[in-house]
C-alpha cells in the first residue's frame, strides 16, 4: 500500500462561484488538474491523506457533491476538518453520510493496514510566522478588517490554539504504538518553516509520531526551503498549489 497526502483541495462542485480560478494562472483549471494526477499516480489499494480546506460548501448536504467526486477517485481517503471546511458537522453524521472510500479524523483515531492516523485541525500560533516565505497576493474575495476585529481576532486565536492542542493529546494518545506508522494529520503547520521547536511538535514527539502532513499555506516561496525531518519526525507540507496538485507519496506500507 503507498501513502499520499494532497491538502487544500479548495473543491468548488457544490459552490462553483467560489472557485479558485480568481487568483489566476497558477489555479487555472484546478480540479481537472487534481482528478488528472490523482488517477494517474494513485491505486486502488492506496491510501490518501487530505488534511483539510476539502470544499467551498457551507452545509454537509451541499458538500455531498465535492465529497463524492472525491469518493469517485481511485483509493481510500483520509480527511481532516479545515479552516475552511465549514460544512463540516458532528462525528454522528460525518459516520452517517460520508461516501464508502472516505474516513475521517478528528479526535479520533483511524486504523488501516498498520498505519495509525490521529490528528487535529491546529490554528494560527504566536510562536511562528511564515511571512519570509509566502508571496504576498491580495484575496480579491476577503474582506478588509478594521484593527479592532483583528487585536480580537489574536486573542481569540490564544484560546482557539490551546483548545486544538488539548484535542491533538486527546487523538495521538489513542494511536496504535505498535502500528508500522504513525501519522499526525494537522491543518495548520504544527512547526515553524525552519523546524525550531513548538510547542506542537513536543506533543507529536511524546508520542511517537513518524509523519506530520499539513498544509493551510499558500502561495509558498517555490525555492523556500521548508519543513523536513526533526527529532525523528519528518513534517511534509502538502497544499496542493504548492506541488501542483499532484499528490506526494508519503510512504510504503
Amino acid at each position: 500500500m503507498l501513502i499520499w497526502v494532497l491538502s487544500d483541495l479548495h473543491l468548488a462542485i457544490s459552490v462553483p462561484e467560489k472557485t479558485m480560478e480568481v487568483f489566476g494562472l497558477p489555479w487555472k483549471d484546478y480540479m481537472q488538474r487534481i482528478e488528472r494526477n490523482w488517477k494517474d499516480a494513485v491505486g486502488p489499494d492506496d491510501l490518501v491523506l487530505i488534511p483539510g480546506d476539502i470544499c467551498w460548501a457551507h452545509k454537509m448536504e451541499e458538500a455531498m457533491s465535492d465529497l463524492k467526486w472525491i469518493d469517485a477517485l481511485p483509493g481510500t481517503k483520509v480527511i481532516l476538518k479545515g479552516n475552511h471546511d465549514y460544512w463540516w458537522p458532528s462525528s454522528k453524521r460525518l459516520k452517517e453520510m460520508l461516501p464508502p472510500s472516505i474516513h475521517y479524523v478528528y479526535n479520533n483515531v483511524l486504523n488501516w493496514n498498520g498505519v495509525s492516523i490521529g490528528g487535529t485541525r491546529l490554528w494560527d500560533s504566536n510562536e511562528y510566522s511564515f511571512d519570509e516565505i509566502i508571496e504576498q497576493i491580495e484575496n480579491p474575495l476577503e474582506k478588509k478588517k478594521t484593527k479592532e476585529e483583528i487585536a480580537e481576532e489574536k486573542l481569540q486565536a490564544v484560546k482557539i490554539f490551546d483548545r486544538e492542542l488539548d484535542r491533538l493529546r486527546l487523538s495521538l494518545s489513542q494511536l496504535d504504538q505498535n502500528a508500522k506508522l504513525r501519522i499526525a494529520m494537522t491543518h495548520y503547520p504544527p512547526i515553524s518553516h525552519d523546524l525550531k521547536d513548538s510547542r506542537t511538535s513536543k506533543i507529536l514527539e511524546t508520542y511517537n509520531v513518524n509523519y506530520c502532513v499539513f498544509g493551510h499555506l499558500h502561495n509558498v516561496k517555490k525555492n523556500a526551503p521548508i519543513f523536513g525531518e526533526k527529532n525523528q519526525i519528518l513534517y511534509v507540507f502538502a497544499s496542493a498549489d504548492y506541488l501542483g496538485f499532484d499528490p506526494l507519496m508519503l510512504a510504503t506500507v
